[in-house]
């Protein structure tokens, strides 16, 4: 059974909680003793029922605020898939936080409240979606029922979207008229939409098909450990730990270790304490080469004949995440896997225009949450891809020199 990683998205009371929460609880996926939790819980906070919200409002000062401020993971599961949900928060300050809970989702529900249509944070996150590359993106026009599951304002709110998507380059999206409140086609269809003749939004989780993230093509490992005994039983091993990031390495195969741009060949791989003929995506290995080579963790062994770019400078679309503002010449520490350098921010081109979705010129100091291409400067190479080749080494983040806060979330052009 496979498993499909997807967030929920949008503004602040759009329904993201709940939406969760109805899923969880229209497919049985609540235990008893938690639901009688539930019960409880809701009593001084709901007339109506169940709060489905407290499922994933996990944090105490957000069941208190009613609100989502962390990324809430949750696990079910149906018959036909397996599902990781994260709930991310709709507040703008936290959009840091619906960052890193959507760098590893394969799908997102942006949530749009049917009362007010698209606004700028439902913009700003189909911006992030457009920059992760998420290729499958759910519109669910919720609260249906506090505008009489009107069809005519649902097709408005659709056709607001479309103009969205087509501006971004969003292809494979799908909408939903829902209510997640009462349950109007999340997991059984509505008789109070009979103009809606799409399936439930649970009917397509479950059977949208999602590309395999593993890349096959581009081998790529990253050093992230030497191991080196030198006991008398070990006395000549020399072995390099990590993660294969992308592609497959086999015993034999052709490398180039880099950034020093030094040939050399597999000469055994291990997993798992055994020697093995071969070590794919995904997969932590050991890897042995036949030359003594200086290599050290945040280096990389690729296959000689398929190799990364190795710059000092780079092009990339950063997410700023921090109070302070980002500025020209301004310092940080990049860091790309297990490989840490000292960085300057050379110059900024543009920001894009969360309302108009338009690159516009730079006038003042970039603000938390704006989105802005830049040119950034090492202080020694640094080895990737480019995102849209390979995520895994087209990514890496900003580290504040002396706070050693995440201020940034990179994507290399």
């Amino acid at each position: 059974m496979d498993i499909l990683r997807f967030i929920t998205a949008g503004s602040v009371d759009d329904g993201k909680s709940t939406l969760i929460g109805r899923l969880l609880y229209d497919s049985k996926n609540i235990l008893i003793d938690q639901l009688e939790a539930l019960e409880e819980q809701s009593k001084n906070k709901n007339e109506n029922g169940v709060d489905l919200a407290i499922l994933t409002d996990g944090l105490r000062a957000e069941r208190e605020q009613g609100i989502t401020i962390d990324v809430a993971y949750r696990y079910f599961s149906t018959p036909k898939r397996k599902f990781i949900i994260a709930d991310a928060p709709g507040h703008i300050q936290y959009t840091r936080n619906m960052i890193t809970g959507a760098s590893n989702s394969q799908l997102i529900i942006i949530l749009i409240d049917a009362r007010q249509g698209v606004i700028e944070q439902t913009r700003r996150h189909s911006i992030i979606a457009s920059l992760l590359k998420i290729k499958n993106i759910v519109v669910a026009v919720n609260k249906m029922d506090l505008v009489d599951y009107s069809e005519e304002i649902y097709n408005d709110i659709k056709a607001q979207y479309q103009l969205v998507a087509q501006k971004l380059g969003l292809e494979n999206v799908n909408y939903f008229p829902i209510s997640a409140f009462y349950g109007d086609n999340i997991v059984e269809k509505s008789e109070r939409t009979p103009w809606y003749k799409g399936i439930t939004l649970l009917d397509f989780l479950e059977t949208v098909k999602v590309n395999n993230d593993s890349n096959l093509e581009n081998a790529r490992f990253q050093v992230q450990y030497v191991i080196r005994p030198q006991t008398e039983e070990f006395h000549d091993y020399r072995g390099y730990s990590g993660e294969v990031i992308s592609g497959i390495y086999k015993k034999g195969d052709t490398v180039t270790v880099l950034p020093q741009n030094i040939e050399s060949k597999i000469s055994k791989i291990e997993t798992g304490g055994k020697e093995v003929e071969f070590a794919f995506a995904n997969q932590p290995a050991v890897l042995h080469i036949s030359d003594d080579i200086d290599i050290s963790r945040g280096d990389f062994l690729v296959k000689t004949d398929n190799q990364p770019k190795v710059e000092n400078e780079i092009e990339a679309i950063v997410c700023w995440l921090d109070k302070k503002e980002l500025n020209e010449g301004n310092r940080y520490f990049i860091q790309h896997k297990s490989k840490i350098l000292k960085t300057v921010i050379k110059e900024i081109e543009y920001k894009i225009d969360v309302n108009t979705l338009e690159n516009i010129p730079i006038y003042s100091g970039i603000k938390l949450n704006e989105v802005v291409k830049v040119r950034l400067k090492m202080a020694s190479p640094l080895v990737f891809d480019s995102f849209n080749e390979n995520s895994n080494t087209g990514s890496a983040i900003l580290i504040d020199e002396t706070s050693n806060s995440t201020v940034g979330a990179v994507m290399i052009l």
